[in-house]
């Protein structure tokens, strides 16, 4: 074989792994499929979440997102305790806040708007997790204050 036959064959796999990939790249995000995303059990009630921990995620949050699969969300995990503040710059999605301590237990839940810059701050100051899902996810899924996660499972 030549080497130039040689390298368009290898180029032609190349394209075609690059468009099988890709396929179900978009296949897997049509239906939802949580496969990447670890799963946030209370018991009740489970939701796949996308971490967020670095500050560059966690400023970038669901920004420019134009939906949300139904049971997926976004799990912000700080290094330390504090008071929480969201707001929905950018975010074209309704969806609600619930605030947690370290404990995993829900405290706070908040609806947030649409490109609403207003900051929605939490009462409370020893919050370490916040998880943002379509506004009405847990009024649907009756996870309410009180309910719990088990915060072993995202943390080192």
């Amino acid at each position: 074989m030549h080497l130039d036959s040689k390298l368009g064959l290898s180029l032609l796999y190349l394209c075609v792994l690059a468009i099988t990939s890709a396929c179900k790249q978009e296949n897997s995000s049509k239906s939802g499929a949580s496969e990447e995303h670890p799963i946030l059990s209370f018991g009740h009630a489970e939701v796949a979440v996308e971490l967020a921990i670095d500050p560059a995620t966690q400023a970038k949050g669901l920004m420019y997102r134009n939906s949300l699969p139904e049971n997926q969300g976004m799990l912000f995990i700080f290094d330390r305790p504090k008071q929480m503040s969201f707001w929905m710059r950018n975010t074209h999605i309704p969806l609600d806040i619930g605030y947690f301590t370290a404990d995993g237990v829900l405290r706070e839940i908040y609806p947030l708007y649409p490109h609403d810059e207003t900051s929605r701050r939490s009462i409370r100051s020893d919050l370490l997790f916040a998880l943002e899902v379509n506004q009405g996810w847990y009024e649907k899924h009756n996870v309410k204050p009180g309910d719990k996660f088990d915060p072993s499972e995202f943390l080192d």
